[in-house]
């Protein structure tokens, strides 16, 4: 394939001298896909049919839970997809301090306390489809949904492309790439295909403190505009509710987003005249008093597959050219922990600063992206599970950053159970690649780096 333009035979219109396909077009495959559309033309393939219009959270098929994305993490995006954050906060996101906590005496019997973290309040949804609807946009990706991945091609050495078929028609197509990276999330299918191709299975590492989240909305009442994120937990002691948590998050469109977790007989339930109760079980939280009289918006969303899993890519003795696995196909974490969104920023700022540092005619890029990925996949492991990595690698001492996020952690969060999402503010952090500075504002506005210069007009479609 040249550089000119040119149009191949399924229809599609190629300007690059490289094809990259990415496997999955949530959150993680937008984001990869940015990351490549300055090397390669793209192309996201999507199993599911993305709507053409707006839709209501509860209707769509991503996760419905709270999420809060951290000032780093609104900052990594912002690297890869600039503008990003200001259509968040346009259509109705908010960013908002989370308040400091004690963390221990200081010189002269003071007590210090760690500084406010500012986080992005909103729904799933609004993170999701503020960046589903720009990286099409770019001029180099094109979106092939309604699409479902069936096999990798290529052999165990060196990946070709993937083998694609229409959900609808049932029609197959092969479709050749230079770069294959499978963003698919925690279902990702890869271990199997690569053992199909020859490779040895990959190890996997499991944690699973069997944790139910329930999600529900509520119309905000009036006055409530300046609500701030809320959380509660029991006492992991506590032998009638162990682990039970409540996060209240203020969204868009005047609304709230209630989570509910729990464990063991803690655990929330599906029945909406169970969700308020559970609620105010929790001690001294005013969650349950809050929604008890609010209109409910949403029925009862509950998940059960919370496990943590961490696959051990960077562990095969070879690894084929041409393909990359990243986000929560290598690492996915229970919800309550709220890695997902962390990860998936970072893992495509590592792809594309290998890709600016290489270029995709490197043999070794996949490699060594995935190696990349590896180390970002692990430094939440522990922290988010309780439990250290058999046979970790000795590796360089943490930097004083990284340690002090990590105590400040496992201080405040204590056991693997119950962790509430609040929290994620500290947690976003572990796996940052850039400085962690506050970004808030007096007048409670973002702050963030400036667009680079010289970037290509998105194409008029």
């Amino acid at each position: 394939m040249n550089a000119s333009s040119s149009t191949s035979a399924t229809g599609l219109r190629f300007t690059h001298p490289h094809l990259a396909v990415v496997l999955g077009g949530g959150f993680t495959g937008m984001l990869a896909a940015a990351a490549l559309s300055a090397h390669a033309d793209v192309i996201v393939v999507e199993r599911e049919r993305l709507p053409r219009t707006p839709a209501l959270p509860t209707d769509l098929p991503q996760a419905r839970h709270a999420h809060l994305l951290s000032a780093d993490g609104a900052r990594t995006v912002e690297e890869l997809l600039p503008g990003v954050v200001e259509r968040w906060l346009d259509e109705g996101a908010r960013p908002m301090p989370l308040p400091s906590g004690p963390a221990g005496p200081a010189p002269q019997g003071r007590l210090s306390r760690r500084p406010a973290q500012c986080v992005i309040a909103c729904s799933r949804d609004l993170l999701d489809r503020v960046v589903r609807e720009q990286v099409p946009a770019l001029e180099a990706v094109t979106v092939l949904d309604g699409t479902e991945a069936e096999e990798l091609t290529g052999t165990a050495e060196h990946i070709t492309g993937v083998r694609v078929r229409d959900t609808v028609t049932g029609s197959v197509r092969r479709l050749d790439a230079d770069l294959v990276i499978d963003a698919t999330g925690r279902h990702s299918t890869t271990p199997g295909r690569l053992t199909t191709l020859g490779l040895p299975a990959v190890r996997e590492e499991l944690a699973d403190c069997g944790i139910v989240s329930a999600t529900r909305i509520f119309r905000a009442p009036p006055g409530t505009e300046n609500c701030p994120v809320i959380t509660a937990r029991s006492s992991p002691e506590s032998r009638q509710d162990p682990g039970r948590t409540a996060t209240l998050v203020p969204i868009e469109g005047g609304r709230w987003l209630v989570t509910l977790t729990g464990t063991g007989d803690g655990r929330p339930s599906a029945h909406a005249d169970r969700f308020v109760p559970f609620a105010r079980r929790i001690p001294h939280s005013v969650i349950g008093d809050l929604i008890a009289d609010a209109e409910p918006l949403s029925e009862v969303r509950v998940t059960r597959d919370t496990a943590s899993r961490l696959r051990r890519y960077e562990q095969l003795r070879s690894w084929p050219t041409g393909f990359v696995v990243l986000g929560g196909a290598v690492a996915a974490f229970t919800p309550d922990y709220g890695q997902g969104l962390s990860i998936a920023a970072h893992s495509a700022l590592a792809l594309r600063d290998a890709l600016r540092r290489r270029g995709l005619d490197d043999p070794a890029l996949a490699r060594t992206v995935q190696q990349s990925l590896a180390r970002i996949a692990r430094a939440p492991w522990t922290p988010a599970t309780g439990r250290q990595l058999p046979s970790a690698p000795a590796g360089p001492r943490p930097s004083a950053a990284t340690r002090f996020v990590r105590d400040a952690v496992n201080g405040m969060l204590g056991t693997a159970i119950g962790r509430p999402p609040v929290c994620r503010a500290y947690v976003d952090v572990i796996t940052s690649t850039t400085p962690t500075t506050r970004i808030a504002r007096p007048s409670g506005s973002v702050s963030l780096p400036a667009a680079p210069t010289g970037r290509r007009r998105p194409a008029e479609r």
